[in-house]
């Protein structure tokens, strides 16, 4: 009697152990699937920022065809087409996206964005217009500011313009976008402002400092604004005030500005160098 009880107790701690043995074998499979969801997912990320956009476009071209149903791959391939400037293609991806389960509002602003580097403007204004007007971001808000401004609906424009610098903490690159848009309109003071206003956000924005050189030409006024430039920077603003002041016939003073141009640069300039040469040509003659 005692060794059957021992039997049956013995068969109980075999039963227990081969359980244990099962679920822990279980366990370290699912542990193992998290890690490599949270690989895949750390890598997904990688590729969509600091990843050459070329290769990403192959890694989630690869990804998505091995695994159709992840919608996170599709969306990693339209993005990742539009960092690579193939927005045509990115177009068709974000469609793709869009016709999936799970696709958001925000997979239709992107899709908009797609459309207007793709010069797709009437098909990216219908695409805004299919998200619901409570589905407010900065992304969607800029576009509908490009988008007015395409169509040349100006009020419309400053307001989306306004609305979309008052919903991010960077910008300088809105900013921008207005002040040129104002300077489309022969608005130069105001476009002078906003690009001055862009700077000040991101004084290593470029775009700002030539266009706000453009929209101080505009207004006769050829000095330089204060704010920090390079020597090779000086040289270009230079160059660039120098061609709006000819422009505008104001000969002398644009010669002067090439000159000023061409010796600021620490390298030779050569466009400036033509382009005084052709002036001066042109003044003989």
């Amino acid at each position: 009697m005692r060794q059957q009880v021992f039997i049956t107790i013995a068969l109980i701690g075999v039963t227990a152990l081969a359980g244990c043995a099962k679920n822990g074998a279980t366990e370290v499979q699912q542990a193992m699937q998290d890690v490599n969801v949270i690989d895949a997912s750390s890598l997904n990320d990688v590729m969509l920022t600091v990843a050459d956009p070329n290769e990403a476009v192959t890694y989630f071209s690869r990804a998505s065809a091995n695994s159709p149903d992840r919608i996170d791959l599709k969306r990693g391939l339209a993005l990742s087409l539009g960092r690579a400037n193939k927005a045509a293609e990115a177009v068709a991806a974000w469609q793709a996206v869009i016709g999936m389960p799970g696709a958001t509002e925000d997979d239709k602003v992107n899709m908009a964005e797609a459309q207007i580097r793709a010069g797709q403007w009437t098909e990216a204004k219908a695409t805004l217009d299919s998200v619901p007007p409570t589905h407010e971001t900065f992304q969607r808000y800029k576009l509908e500011a490009m988008i007015a401004d395409a169509n040349k609906q100006w009020t419309k424009a400053d307001s989306f313009y306004e609305t979309a610098v008052g919903m991010t903490t960077q910008p300088a690159g809105v900013l921008n976008n207005w002040g040129y848009s104002k300077l489309t309109r022969g608005d130069f003071a105001g476009a002078e402002k906003l690009f001055s206003d862009a700077i000040r956000q991101d004084p290593t924005l470029f775009t700002a400092k030539n266009n706000l050189v453009l929209a101080r030409g505009a207004q006769h006024n050829y000095t330089l604004p204060v704010f920090p430039m390079t020597q090779s920077e000086r040289s270009q603003l230079l160059y660039t005030m120098a061609l709006t002041a000819i422009k505008q016939n104001d000969v002398t003073i644009g010669r002067g500005l090439l000159q000023d141009a061409i010796d600021t640069n620490p390298q030779y300039f050569e466009a400036a160098v033509r382009s005084l040469q052709a002036l001066d040509a042109n003044v003989t003659h």
